[in-house]
């Protein structure tokens, strides 16, 4: 009976503790109160920042876009290309960017990822880079400025000044003599200045005082100290100068001065000196002219995408007017009963009425968002009240270049060459740097000190000796009477050079690299500048193909309405002739934008956009304290006395000033210096360079003769084109 029990209560408390489950319980506190407001249940959520910044105008006076409905009070903005230039280069601290119409068919590999490696190209960026203090790897701009790396040459002023109080007790019995503690008052005071020179030596000054007082017996009962405190002041002149590793200007030019010191402490690149840093800043520069051609592509595309709109929507109102009149027509025939106006007729006419119409509704929203597209690329509010239209005409010249000029000129003046040609200058430096590295760490120090001791620091001149009480330390310095010197050699060779070897043979790599990569890069761009000439000359055969198929089809429109008023043929002919003239008038003009922006994409591949749109690039304006410091330091110079290097003088890096204004002349050896004038102004020209003619009033292409202009010579081509300001106003 009470096995049966037991049995009975072990399982009930089985299914007891089953039904309680594993969950924990909470500890019991005394004192709690109930308040946990301090409790957070969550560790992160998304929070917003405070920052307070203001926001453009364009942004904040924006209006309501243009649409279908909302198509009213508006006015006209009539706006040349040029204006459009200046009004970006204005707007544009960031350099936005638009997105291709069309896929390209040029190889873009290497050329893409060369120019604005960031994101996004702002003008703050060649500055940003110019004034970083990072390490190579540690900033994030690439690594330190110039004026950071200069600044490793700078002379360093320390000091320090230290006061002790020590009260030790001594292990001694007392007697009258040796006190059995130590006591001593102590003072320590340096104060130096060191300099690196740019060959790679240290020289340095230096003052050190010291002061003492300690209850050490004097005369009479002791005879260990002359008076109980004393002065120690010497003055010492030190050099440390690297006789192998690490001498020479054109070693502590590219690696900086710490280079030394950086490979003992392992880091991974510690060539990071002055020449590196402007190599850096001529880079970022090279990425900025990028960012603004770039710009300058996008607004003359979208400039010219937002005149074919006008075009293309011009000709859908054609469309859809001639549509009109015929569906009116037929109508009127049909309301009458008359011949021609059949039931079939009336709905066929009717059908490609609404089919135009749609067309003209699809059209004036593709203006509006070409008007939008081109406001933002300019800069300006989404909506302002104005519409945008194009008052300058396409070129209808045709537009002959030299291959041989081009080719040549492609390859000198492409900014992704230039920024990859500083990148070989640059591991070419580095390659020199390391090969220094082999070299044993070989230096020579040496040292000169002047000595004073005395009762006092400084004091009236007393004539004592330095061990007489009431003797002043600078006294006894300036006597001279202790000097002392020191010379010797240091010197620091791994076994092997493992480390160096293996230094070397990375930046060798690393130059093989960036060569190979300039030759692809200069092929990339051979078969880009080919395909941008194949473009133009395909456009520009599309464009005179396109005409006389517009004017086919306008006459081809006239002859059908003729014969079809004469009933001699079906209301489904005229309606498609009206169809062929409105595709004939669009294809004509997509071409013959084409066409224009064939041209820019040539001064684009061959790296003359911001010269064929006028922009030159300089750097603005300092504040007026800026230069007046400039013209002191300028004169100091002047004034100073010159160290020649000599031999130990860094080698030629750079060809001097690249020329923006032409490409004409330019060599595989490069392109021409600018000769600038006395008191010539540095100052951006923004208008764009007019190298077209005006084309005649004439019915077709006639056949072009190419004039002897030289590079992108112009020959101009006789064309029926409507005189500037012609494009309709919005209906």
């Amino acid at each position: 009976m009470k096995r049966q029990l037991r049995a009975q209560i072990s399982v009930v408390l089985c299914g007891a503790v089953l039904a309680g489950g594993c969950a924990p319980t909470q500890p019991f506190y005394f004192f709690e109160d109930g308040d946990l407001s301090h409790y957070l249940d969550v560790a992160t959520q998304i929070e917003y920042p405070d920052v307070h910044e203001p926001q453009l105008d364009e942004v904040t006076s924006a209006r309501a876009p243009l649409t279908l409905r909302n198509a009213e009070n508006y006015e006209m903005w009539d706006l040349t290309l040029e204006e459009a230039t200046r009004i970006t280069l204005c707007n544009s601290q960031v350099m936005r960017q638009l997105g291709g119409r069309t896929i390209e068919n040029a190889p873009e590999t290497i050329s893409r990822t060369l120019v604005s490696s960031v994101a996004v190209t702002t003008t703050y960026d060649p500055a940003l880079v110019e004034t970083a203090t990072g390490s190579a790897f540690g900033s994030a701009f690439g690594g330190t400025g110039v004026e950071a790396a200069l600044s490793e040459f700078d002379a360093q002023l320390d000091s320090s000044i230290i006061w002790r109080k020590n009260d030790t007790p001594q292990n001694r019995l007392a007697n009258p003599i040796f006190p059995a503690n130590f006591e001593q008052d102590q003072g320590i005071g340096t104060l130096g200045i060191t300099k690196t020179t740019a060959v790679g030596s240290q020289v340095s000054i230096r003052n050190n005082t010291n002061y003492e007082w300690n209850n050490t017996p004097t005369p009479p009962l002791g005879t260990f100290r002359a008076y109980p405190s004393d002065w120690q002041s010497n003055f010492e002149a030190g050099f440390r100068h690297p006789l192998l590793q690490g001498s020479g200007a054109q070693y502590n030019r590219i690696a900086g001065p710490q280079s030394f010191e950086q490979y003992a402490a392992n880091i991974t690149n510690p060539f990071d000196g002055v020449m590196i840093a402007r190599i850096r800043t001529d880079q970022s520069l090279a990425d900025f002219e990028g960012g603004v051609r770039n710009l300058m592509r996008d607004v003359e595309a979208a400039y010219w995408e937002l005149y074919f709109t006008y075009r293309d929507l011009e000709s859908r109102k054609t469309g859809r007017d001639s549509g009109l009149e015929t569906w009116k027509k037929v109508k009127a025939l049909f309301d009458e009963g008359a011949k021609g106006g059949s039931a079939d007729r009336e709905a066929q006419a009717r059908s490609q009425y609404f089919q135009f119409k749609a067309l003209v509704e699809q059209g004036l929203t593709d203006l509006y968002r070409a008007e939008s597209r081109l406001r933002f690329i300019m800069g300006l509010s989404m909506s302002d009240g104005r519409l945008i239209r194009p008052a300058d005409e396409p070129t209808t010249a045709q537009v002959a270049f030299d291959w041989d000029g081009i080719h040549t000129e492609s390859l000198m003046r492409r900014v992704e060459v230039r920024k990859q040609k500083w990148e070989v200058k640059k591991r070419e430096l580095e390659l020199i740097a390391a090969r220094n590295g082999l070299l044993p760490r070989l230096d020579a120090t040496g040292t000169y000190r002047w000595r004073g001791l005395g009762d006092d620091l400084i004091g009236s001149s007393t004539g004592l000796p330095p061990n007489a009480p009431g003797s002043n330390a600078f006294e006894v310095l300036t006597d001279g009477q202790f000097q002392e010197w020191e010379l010797g050699l240091q010197l620091s060779v791994p076994i092997g050079f493992r480390r160096q070897l293996s230094t070397i043979r990375h930046h060798q790599l690393a130059l093989a690299r960036e060569r190979a990569l300039l030759q692809d890069l200069e092929l990339e761009v051979s078969h880009q500048l080919g395909d941008a000439i194949r473009d133009l000359d395909l456009n520009y055969g599309l464009t005179e193909t396109n005409f006389n198929r517009r004017v086919a089809a306008e006459r081809d429109v006239e002859a059908t309405q003729a014969a079809y008023d004469a009933s001699r043929l079906t209301l489904d002919l005229l309606l498609n002739a009206q169809q062929r003239r409105a595709e004939a008038e669009t294809a004509y003009y997509r071409s013959l934008v084409d066409y224009n922006l064939s041209v820019s994409k040539v001064h684009y591949r061959k790296g003359s956009l911001l010269d064929y749109n006028g922009v030159y690039l300089a750097e603005g304006p300092w504040p007026g304290k800026a230069y007046f410091d400039a013209m002191r330091r300028a004169r100091q110079r002047d004034a100073a006395l010159q160290l020649d290097y000599g031999f130990t003088r860094p080698n030629v890096m750079s060809r001097g000033v690249y020329d923006q204004n032409t490409g004409a002349g330019c060599t595989t050896d490069g392109c021409p210096m600018p000769q600038y004038a006395p008191g010539m102004e540095y100052a951006p020209q923004m208008a764009p360079t007019n190298a077209y003619p005006v084309p005649t009033p004439a019915e077709g292409f006639p056949t072009s003769q190419q004039t002897p202009q030289g590079v992108g010579q112009v020959t101009p081509v006789s064309y029926n084109a409507p005189s500037r300001g012609q494009l309709p106003a919005m209906q």
